[in-house]
């Protein structure tokens, strides 16, 4: 039995200007029969909400830079109907691969994720289990990737860029984000804002998204190891009334650029820790910056924000040239919350006179 379904085969011609919505959807639903795969030559197609089923693989031939996206593109056509390119709600065990996803822009008037997962109420009743992998997710006027209610999931080797709203925005658990590329979203480059736990976070280049580099409340039970994480708008990591998270070996630079419009005085800072408990912070270094090529304003203004957390350890962090005005701001903290060991120094006095005298 074949199980690879050639869109081409349908009647999809890939053009970048035919709308072949119809006849990949005619795929999926040949495919969603066997549990099969729909293969997208290069080509760029236009088309509507793709609604996947159990065991459905979408599979293309991946490419793309920085800037640019290659090989097989699913370009988002004009429409009202559709909430998001590519639905994952319900397909368990489905695969998006080596694609890259194209919005409308992130100013489209009507907002459109790239991939959702979308429970109105409930969870599953059985694992998510989906996987993204090896694809770029860009320019949707909502979030790259929008799980909401997730149960099991990994998004891996993949690059979420320029979307409206986050780069990833998850609420569940038991996620894998690793080895991916997060830039230039206007919310979070990982955003988790309702109940969300045992996810963890490896390896991920997390940078210039507005709205912070990741930011986490009410969650718990998190790994966020080795990620680079820079020029966020807001905190490079924020976690509030979070509980349970081991956060090491992460690299946090030129965190809370000021022309973003951080939420609060507070939120130029490397990291914010806001009411947790139970959080391990060690090992990572921050340092301040500026935009590249010596252009925008010096910042942050403070290496740590730690305030109202218990139970917790922050130590042995290096803060050489880390903030403009203090490196560490603490309040209202436990006895049982111990910090120390962060050394370091503030940014050189003369440009932190400069940052001070900017409108």
């Amino acid at each position: 039995m074949n199980n690879d379904f050639n869109v081409m085969a349908f009647g999809a011609k890939g053009d970048g200007t035919t709308d072949d919505t119809e006849a990949i959807r005619a795929a999926v639903a040949e495919a969603a029969k066997v549990g099969g795969t729909v293969y997208f030559p290069t080509g760029k197609y236009v088309t509507g909400e793709l609604k996947l089923s159990p065991g459905v693989v979408l599979k293309g031939e991946t490419g793309y830079s920085y800037r640019t996206s290659y090989g097989s593109v699913l370009l988002l056509r004009e429409d009202g109907d559709s909430a998001c390119l590519v639905n994952m709600t319900h397909a368990y065990g489905a695969r998006v691969l080596s694609l890259c996803l194209m919005g409308r822009g992130q100013d489209y008037p009507r907002a459109v994720h790239g991939i959702m997962l979308h429970y109105e109420k409930e969870y599953a009743t059985q694992e998510d289990a989906i996987a993204i992998d090896n694809c770029r997710v860009e320019l949707f006027s909502g979030d790259g990737i929008r799980l909401e209610r997730i149960w099991c999931f990994s998004v891996r080797h993949s690059q979420m860029f320029s979307n409206n709203g986050c780069g990833i925005r998850c609420r569940g658990w038991d996620g894998f984000v690793i080895d991916c590329w997060i830039s230039l979203n206007r919310g979070a480059g990982f955003g988790a804002y309702d109940e969300n736990n045992a996810n963890t976070l490896t390896g991920n280049r997390i940078e210039w998204n507005a709205g912070g580099g990741i930011v986490i409340k009410e969650g718990q039970n998190y790994n966020i190891t080795g990620n680079y994480i820079d020029r966020s708008g807001n905190a490079g990591i924020r976690l509030d009334d979070s509980m349970v998270c081991a956060i090491s070996g992460n690299v946090i630079y030129r965190s809370g650029k000021p022309d973003y419009g951080n939420g609060d005085a507070l939120d130029s800072c490397h990291v914010r820790l806001e009411r947790c408990n139970g959080i391990t912070f060690s090992s990572n270094s921050m340092y301040y910056g500026r935009d590249d090529n010596k252009n925008g304003i010096f910042s942050p203004d403070y290496g740590m924000v730690i305030r109202g957390c218990a139970n917790s350890a922050i130590g042995m962090n290096s803060l050489f040239k880390a903030s403009m005005k203090a490196l560490t701001l603490e309040s209202d903290n436990a006895p049982s919350c111990i910090i120390k060991d962060n050394p370091g120094t503030l940014a050189p006095p003369e440009e932190a006179v400069a940052f001070n005298a900017k409108p």
